[in-house]
């Protein structure tokens, strides 16, 4: 299939551009801040809302990595002049209301409200663009397809998470141990949500779909970072220090606390409708994790 991707250097789209250059062609649209042409792939350095020649190519699908305030789809669909297969968005499990005794499924409602901060802004600006893509898609005749992932793990990850614990553990041979959290929370592995994709491209099931994305095991940080621990060297744990400290104290230290640590941050969903209809399966967080680990070590230890 001929593929264009929006975005596609970073962390969820370029393990996805790697998975995908294995079987298709792909054109790969973003600023041009890292190179992917090392991967067997065409890229276009311009905005998204540019209108660079390739645009008026055909493509068998569209895969849209870094749509984030409203006008992204819109521009990204006017501007390309081609006919386009398929139109799949990757939004989040964020988009839902919170209520955090409930589990999600994809027909809960959206959050309406007004949260505060730049997550408001990122859930307000992904339940706006759900919106565009059904309104914009609609109108054009172009089938589209919506995956929202959890937490998002695994190498090439640059959002201060598992990396910066791991970066914790091999350089300063310490891990916080959170005292007080009782948040839980859901990760993906990241070389499974790319296969989602894949899995869901010119398949006409799925179209007008969404589907979460979400590991079977809920995870809370005493399980992380006792998780982290099984799958290190032995010899990086040699000395190692487990810090207690309560969730302010990490954030009044600059202690990274990146997952949901208040019972009320909760924010658990359903991955059955994606299973049953994609034959998804989900990497045991554990292995993901051992994974994840054995990639970012190669990084810090030299």
């Amino acid at each position: 299939m001929k593929l264009l991707v929006i975005g596609g250097s970073y962390f969820y789209g370029r393990v996805f551009v790697m998975e995908a250059a294995k079987a298709h062609e792909i054109t790969v649209w973003n600023r041009g801040t890292y190179s992917m042409e090392a991967f067997g792939v065409r890229q276009i350095r311009a905005d998204r809302h540019e209108r660079p020649a390739a645009c008026g190519e055909d493509y068998d699908a569209v895969i849209d990595f870094c749509a984030y305030a409203p006008g992204d789809v819109r521009d990204t669909v006017e501007n390309i002049t081609g006919k386009i297969g398929q139109y799949v968005l990757i939004s989040t499990v964020d988009v839902y209301e919170r209520n955090p005794a409930a589990i999600k499924g994809e027909d809960t409602p959206f959050e309406e409200r007004d949260m505060p901060g730049e997550a408001g802004a990122y859930i307000a600006g992904k339940v706006a663009l759900e919106r565009e893509l059904a309104k914009v898609c609609g109108a054009r005749g172009t089938p589209y397809t919506v995956f929202r992932p959890a937490v998002l793990y695994g190498p090439y990850n640059y959002a201060p998470r598992e990396s910066a614990y791991i970066g914790m553990l091999l350089q300063n041979h310490a891990l916080p141990r959170f005292t007080d959290a009782q948040g839980q929370f859901q990760c993906v592995y990241v070389k499974d949500a790319a296969q989602a994709v894949l899995a869901c491209l010119g398949n006409e099931r799925t179209y007008g779909q969404a589907y979460n994305l979400c590991q079977d095991e809920i995870v809370t940080y005493d399980i992380f970072f006792d998780t982290l621990k099984r799958v290190a060297q032995p010899e990086d744990l040699e000395g190692l220090a487990e810090v207690p400290l309560t969730v302010e104290q990490a954030v009044s230290q600059g202690v990274p606390v990146p997952f949901p640590a208040a019972a009320a941050e909760t924010h658990l969903c359903d991955n059955a409708k994606g299973k049953a209809a994609l034959g998804l399966v989900y990497t045991d967080f554990e292995e993901g994790m051992r994974r994840t680990y054995k990639a970012f070590r190669n990084v810090y230890v030299q």
